[in-house]
């Protein structure tokens, strides 16, 4: 089966509007016809379609076979193309839990929609991503509820004597679906190894998908640890795909904030050398809205046509210590700007009228009790003050500890310079100690004027009118072609 490689998702972390958009803030239709842009146009070979929110479309597969016919004729969901349903965990989300069911439920119906369009049995829709994935019996109770109820029923007559369901309303298919565990916090990336691997136990799968993100743990833990989360758990997968001889396809969220993973048109190169084993990225909507569509389309097929490599050997003893620090550091410095952050966050323009997934990091437990908003709001915010979430907790680090961060996260110093230009060094929420720790970081960086000229209206906005902030967050965000 071909496992695909640029997974387009609707992160709304995009500053303009796509031109097919009739709002700034994306519509249900405006999904619809996302989805088909990010196939026909950018050559993305998934979509992700996020099953949350009160204007979620479980008609997808549908609308986009009945609105765009020729070009779904030649290019076969399910086969040539693919779109990935992100379904709520009950576990953790327990005001969505029930959409789970809708959702899976959905999925029979899409598969009746594309046999009578193409004629045949190949599923539109297989596979779903579960967030939050902390057991394996979170991923199994999908795989064996859609299994054993949502397909298992149709074998079941009404009463002694009578049809089945399947004779009254027809066969239901497929009859299995593919769960890809989503792994957001801490204990779950160190410990995906061990949950994948239990999860295949009782299954004859040759191949799994398995979801890490780069997002959430920037926000919770702060950039360093997160790369070095996310090595450490590519580095165990592939231990595993060994061990147990089940291909393991890993995914990686990246975003084109430094701080959620840097991946832009120009640094696709960087970020798959970054992390060789990763398998697929993600093309959020900066990437694929805030950049000239010929250079999307050119880095598009860059990564599509990349082969997968081995993960890259690290110290992971070392690792562990250094987040440890870094990470208490991170967060001490994350509940002093917290206020500000809330307050600001008000500000950042929605791209979706939708509510999309919640994350880690609308819990209170996901930091020292704090409440915080969404990771691009929080992003933004940050940015939009002048001061790149890139370099929080930085002075935790030793020399050393730098040497060796520069040996394993080999982005780091590229990263860090590109989040620095947007720093404003007159932001007072830039404390004399990470000051001297920028300074002192081996970094050359030229800060962007125009950028900081804007932040300087922003603070003067924060403390006095704030009817102009919104504004001023766009243009600043416009410069640096992402919003949060």
């Amino acid at each position: 089966m071909k496992i695909p490689k640029c997974m387009s998702t609707q992160h709304p972390d995009n500053v303009n509007p796509p031109f097919f958009a009739e709002d700034p803030q994306l519509s249900g239709e405006d999904e619809i016809q996302e989805a088909y842009y990010t196939f026909s146009h950018l050559a993305c070979d998934e979509q992700m379609w996020d099953c949350e929110g009160k204007e979620v479309d479980d008609y997808v597969v549908k609308k986009l076979l009945t609105r765009y016919e020729g070009f779904f004729k030649n290019n076969r969901l399910g086969e040539d193309i693919f779109i990935t349903l992100r379904v709520p965990n009950p576990t953790v989300e327990h005001a969505e839990s029930k959409i789970l069911l809708e959702t899976l439920e959905s999925i029979p119906r899409s598969f009746d929609a594309a046999k009578l369009f193409y004629g045949d049995d190949i599923a539109p829709i297989f596979e779903v991503i579960l967030p939050m994935t902390t057991s394996h019996k979170c991923v199994d109770r999908i795989y064996r509820y859609y299994a054993d109820f949502v397909v298992g029923k149709q074998n079941q007559p009404f009463k002694e004597g009578d049809i089945s369901i399947r004779e009254w309303i027809g066969e239901f298919q497929p009859e299995t679906i593919n769960v890809i565990p989503l792994f957001e916090d801490m204990e779950a990336m160190l410990n995906a190894h061990q949950i994948t691997r239990t999860y295949l136990k009782d299954k004859k799968l040759t191949q799994q998908r398995v979801f890490l993100a780069r997002s959430d743990p920037s926000m919770n833990y702060g950039l360093v640890s997160a790369v070095l989360l996310n090595k450490i758990a590519l580095k165990r997968l592939h231990q595993m795909s060994v061990e147990t001889g089940v291909d393991i396809y890993p995914i990686m969220g990246v975003g084109s904030a430094p701080f959620r993973g840097n991946l832009r048109p120009d640094t696709v190169d960087k970020v798959a050398n970054e992390h060789p084993s990763a398998h697929t990225f993600t093309i959020q909507s900066a990437f694929k809205y805030d950049n000239p569509q010929d250079e999307v389309v050119a880095a598009i097929k860059k990564l599509r046509q990349r082969e997968k490599g081995l993960p890259r050997e690290l110290d992971e003893e070392r690792c562990l210590d250094i987040i440890k620090r870094y990470s208490a550091e991170y967060q001490k410095q994350v509940e002093v700007l917290a206020p500000m952050i809330n307050e600001l966050a008000k500000y950042v323009p929605n791209r979706r009228k939708r509510k999309l997934h919640i994350g880690l990091f609308g819990y209170p437990r996901s930091m020292r009790g704090i409440t915080l908003p969404r990771v691009i709001s929080f992003t933004a915010a940050l940015y939009s003050v002048g001061l790149p979430p890139e370099i929080l907790g930085l002075n935790a680090l030793t020399k050393d500890d730098i040497e060796f961060i520069k040996q394993v996260y080999l982005n780091c110093t590229d990263d860090l310079r590109d989040a620095l230009q947007y720093l404003n060094p007159d932001t007072p929420y830039l404390t004399k100690e990470l000051a001297r720790t920028i300074s002192d970081f081996p970094i050359d960086f030229e800060v962007n004027k125009q950028h900081k000229e804007i932040t300087d209206n922003v603070l003067k906005s924060l403390e006095g009118d704030k009817a102009w902030l919104e504004e001023r967050v766009l243009r600043a965000a416009n410069i640096r072609k992402f919003l949060g």
